[in-house]
């Protein structure tokens, strides 16, 4: 009884698996690990470890290293056979989805944890447009499109395809800061700063924007029966409460450790503010806000205190965004089938050469009659890479109950992801010293030259 109960509380806990597959694993030790959980921390714990090894090969040889994590999840097999006919698989879809979840809380906090008011405050009105009326643009304008070919279709009505095109549209709407300025190391300290500062910046605003326009697609997905006023109170909900408690989380959180001097050290920094972004971004979600914009606007408080220590938090938050952005990568090649990428290849180069157009339509738009020349505009435009975000949402569509086309959305965004990696990715560096955007390389001393 003991013995059946104990594989009763395992099966629960992965939710995934029969009692027949975890047979082999049923010997537990008093004082051990079991066995089945602990080939879980052999095979994640190494991939994480090729994956920060990859990471860090990418760097030297000037290659996206998300592109080579999401190729090793894709080279991996997620089905394991052990112990002769008995299969487990590494990762199941619904896994998939709270770990996304999670890390996407922990990269948009630290991507306001680093947005420094005072150093990008030139290029905030520009960043700001880009980043919530180009949003709202560019999913309009690939909602349109993607709604237009589906109708040429004549195979469904308009309420079954608007859900999907604005999801899709609002998937590819938001950049990766991430991949932009990982490509362009070559070139660190060379451009122009206000232009880097506008690319930054703005890939820090627009994924809140993006996440809420993609949660009111799956909201008319599976919204038989609810008003569009229902829908719409809901979006403003979600929206105001996760910039209210973000910020009252992130004050609160300020004044605590400016009052309690012990819980600002180097030591008790990352692990006071970790606890905030969990206790946030859980409470956010149970009141029905948004814990994504929560946990964004919590980091930007937090991230232009004058009471902490911002090379601390920015240190530790770094390690957390970077493995978290790892594990993304690395769980979205695992649970997407390679075959379906291919079959999607066709769709997502469509795609990603619409995205382009109305990118840049969008910057040229937005970005008229400010201090940014064409050139730099055009650049703006080339350098909108998209990264964890549509991927997080993809898995958030397909683990969605109710959402029938959801299953096509993680092929359909990692090979749109995979296009600009490779066809924005390598033209960035070129493209700069082509339209003569760098900077002079300063004196350096001739001891330490290369």
């Amino acid at each position: 009884m003991a013995a059946a109960a104990g594989l009763d509380s395992v099966s629960a806990i992965t939710g995934r698996y029969s009692l027949a597959r975890l047979e082999p694993f049923k010997t537990t030790s008093i004082v051990g690990l079991d066995n089945g959980l602990s080939l879980y921390l052999v095979a994640f714990g190494g991939l994480l470890l090729v994956a920060v090894l990859l990471d860090d090969l990418a760097a030297r040889v000037r290659v996206p290293g998300i592109l080579m994590v999401l190729l090793l999840g894709l080279l991996i097999e997620n089905h394991v056979d052990v112990a002769g006919s008995h299969e487990i698989t590494l990762l199941s879809i619904d896994q998939a989805k709270q770990i996304t979840q999670a890390a996407l809380v922990l990269v948009l906090f630290f991507g306001g944890l680093t947005t420094n008011w005072q150093q990008v405050r030139g290029v905030i009105p520009s960043a700001a447009r880009l980043a919530t009326i180009g949003v709202l643009i560019t999913a309009a304008l690939i909602t349109l499109v993607v709604l237009g070919f589906g109708l040429s279709q004549g195979t469904e009505s308009i309420s079954v395809l608007l859900p999907r095109s604005l999801f899709v549209g609002a998937m590819v709407a938001s950049t990766d800061a991430s991949a932009v300025l990982a490509l362009l190391r070559p070139l660190q300290g060379r451009l122009p700063k206000p232009l880097t500062d506008l690319i930054e910046c703005e890939s820090g605003f627009n994924d809140p924007i993006a996440v809420v326009l993609a949660g009111l697609a799956l909201a008319l997905a599976g919204g038989e029966g609810v008003g569009a006023g229902v829908l719409v109170t809901d979006l403003v909900r979600q929206f105001l409460l996760g910039i209210l408690i973000g910020f009252l989380g992130g004050s609160l959180t300020v004044q605590l450790l400016g009052t309690r001097m012990g819980l600002n050290q180097t030591q008790m920094l990352p692990v006071v503010s970790l606890a905030l972004l969990m206790v946030l971004s859980g409470g956010t979600s149970l009141l029905g806000g948004s814990s994504l914009l929560a946990a964004y606007v919590a980091g930007l408080v937090l991230g232009n205190s004058a009471d902490l220590d911002q090379n601390c938090l920015e240190e530790a938050h770094s390690s957390y965004a970077k493995m978290a952005e790892l594990l993304l990568f690395l769980c979205m090649g695992l649970v997407v089938n390679p075959q379906d990428v291919v079959k999607s290849a066709a769709l997502a180069f469509v795609l990603f050469l619409v995205m382009q157009l109305v990118r840049l339509l969008m910057v040229q738009i937005l970005l008229w009659r400010t201090p940014f020349s064409s050139g730099e505009r055009i650049f703006v435009c080339w350098a909108g890479l998209r990264g964890a975000v549509p991927i997080a949402m993809a898995i958030q569509a397909w683990s969605t109950p109710g959402v029938s086309w959801g299953l096509a959305m993680p092929p359909l965004a990692l090979a749109v992801v995979l296009y600009g990696l490779f066809i924005q990715g390598f033209a960035l560096v070129p493209m700069a010293r082509k339209m003569n955007l760098t900077l002079p390389l300063e004196d350096t001393d001739p001891s330490i030259a290369s």
